[in-house]
């Protein structure tokens, strides 16, 4: 028998289905793949991840006011110590001394001209002749000729301990730079001069710093400096 006119078994229908054809083939586009959000893709949300953002938010709550408490309590601190301890000027004994630029008379006794010793200067006072270093010195009225007008003066208290010739003099300058001048200081050429204690006048009661206003022309002035 000739094996070849016998018609071959059919094949086995096929197990997996209808073959599938692409849908371009009947002019059907082709459906896209769904896209998943990266996010998503990469991080997926487990059922507990929104709680666990809510405690984050939480901390950095508290974080945050936590450290502005700290600063605001920072900030009163501060405050009440420059309060409690004040300025150089407050806690410095020298600055809780008398300060004179205003005229309150009596100054020197009349009638003048009249010899009269440091000591006894008066604010206001009037010299002719003027030698900050002398012993004495002759007060005159204001409006005759003179040398020096006493226009400032300031007072240690006594308990004040001796502060140095530098902080001496500073503080004369300080003095003399608070002195109050009138119009007719313009009409002359004048210059400042200080007188402050030594320590052996200190240690004798002396706690006042004077400041002048003098005249290199000599006794050229013939009016009060002061207002």
């Amino acid at each position: 028998m000739n094996h070849q006119d016998v018609p071959p078994k059919p094949s086995s229908p096929p197990t997996a289905g209808l073959p599938k054809v692409p849908a371009a083939e009947y002019g059907v586009p082709a459906a896209e793949p769904p896209v998943r959000d990266q996010g998503q893709a990469n991080h997926p949300i487990g059922p507990d991840d929104g709680g666990k953002q809510e405690n984050r938010r939480r901390l950095w709550k508290a974080f945050f006011v936590v450290v502005l408490l700290a600063v605001i309590g920072s900030l009163v601190w501060l405050a009440l110590w420059l309060n409690s301890n004040g300025g150089p000027e407050t806690t410095d004994t020298a600055a809780r001394g008398v300060l004179e630029t205003t005229v309150t008379p009596p100054a020197s006794p009349l009638p003048l001209p009249r010899e009269v010793e440091p000591a006894a200067y008066a604010l206001g006072d009037c010299f002719t002749d003027f030698d900050p270093e002398a012993l004495r010195s002759t007060a005159v009225p204001c409006d005759t000729g003179h040398s020096a007008q006493l226009v400032a003066v300031f007072r240690y208290p006594e308990e004040t301990d001796y502060p140095g010739a530098e902080a001496l003099k500073a503080k004369a300058l300080e003095t003399c730079q608070a002195a109050k001048l009138g119009p007719a200081a313009d009409q002359f050429t004048l210059n400042y001069e200080r007188s402050f204690p030594s320590s052996t006048s200190w240690e004798s009661g002396d706690r006042r710093l004077d400041c002048y206003v003098t005249s290199p022309g000599g006794n050229n002035v013939n009016a009060s400096v002061l207002p």
